[in-house]
């Protein structure tokens, strides 16, 4: 099992090319970064982790200038939106940042993809959150055919382009992995629709063992599965390695520099265990 970091970026953080360098430092695979391009003052949608919004979600940092920043200082670090709102973003421009990042890292940009929890965020974008997995799945189906062809077009209920030129073109053929966020059978249809594997949000390994199957006989194929949040226990971490977890990311927390470098000296002691 592969390890990585999932983690919020923001102004009051570690910033980004000191963060990539110190996790590829340590070994570790893979970097995903949320994405909230703003939060509502007056919000109506509970938070789903409960109780206040934590301030992180609203002092994120632009994902793809952060993954780009950190482009330049790594050579082998996945470098991953967890998630990229893509209820919230124009297909044209999402295409065009991800295959760039994709060309400037060489081929290492990973595609993480959701729906989103937050109501008026959304709605602010100009999107109805009634229909926003439709919008959804027709986003990543147009931003499939700007990567793929030449001469690209797309036309839908809600996305409708005709033919048009994008480069660049991403280094990864077809194009950068598709990881879907999200549980439950829409979730997984999407996935089979459109998706490369499947971005698990968290669960201990009992209560996601059944959900895995489940994903797998919905999407007709073995689908790999990264978690997003591991709590730093090599006991845990032994058990998703046994339902066949692809790769685990430690939550961390966004803090100044030298407290995150402790932090991950102590993720990369748990990950050493398993090389």
């Amino acid at each position: 099992m592969k390890f990585g970091v999932s983690t919020f970026v923001t102004d009051q953080g570690i910033r980004p090319a000191p963060l990539g360098r110190a996790l590829e430092e340590r070994g570790f695979d893979a970097l995903f970064i949320a994405e909230h391009s703003h939060i509502p003052v007056e919000r109506r949608t509970p938070y789903p982790g409960g109780g206040d919004l934590p301030e992180v979600y609203y002092r994120t940092l632009d994902p793809f200038v952060t993954l780009a920043a950190v482009a330049t200082v790594t050579r082998r670090l996945l470098l991953g939106t967890g998630i990229a709102l893509v209820v919230q973003r124009d297909p044209i421009t999402t295409a065009n940042e991800v295959a760039s990042l994709d060309l400037i890292s060489d081929g290492r940009a990973v595609f993480g993809v959701g729906a989103g929890w937050n109501r008026e965020e959304m709605e602010n974008h100009g999107t109805d959150p009634s229909t926003r997995g439709r919008l959804m799945d027709e986003r990543l189906r147009a931003i499939r055919e700007l990567w793929t062809k030449e001469k690209a077009e797309f036309h839908g209920e809600f996305v409708n382009f005709d033919p048009v030129f994008q480069w660049p073109k991403p280094v990864q053929r077809p194009h950068p992995p598709i990881y879907v966020g999200g549980g439950g059978d829409a979730a997984f249809r999407r996935i089979a629709a459109v998706g490369d594997a499947w971005l698990a949000n968290s669960g201990s390994p009992e209560e996601l063992r059944p959900q895995i199957e489940r994903l797998r006989e919905v999407a007709g194929r073995e689908v790999p599965v990264t978690l997003y949040v591991m709590p730093e226990d090599a006991e845990v971490a032994e058990g998703y390695q046994r339902i066949g977890v692809e790769r685990a990311l430690f939550y961390l927390p966004t803090m100044p520099e030298a407290q995150t470098i402790a932090r991950l000296d102590s993720m990369a002691r748990i990950a050493a265990r398993f090389q």
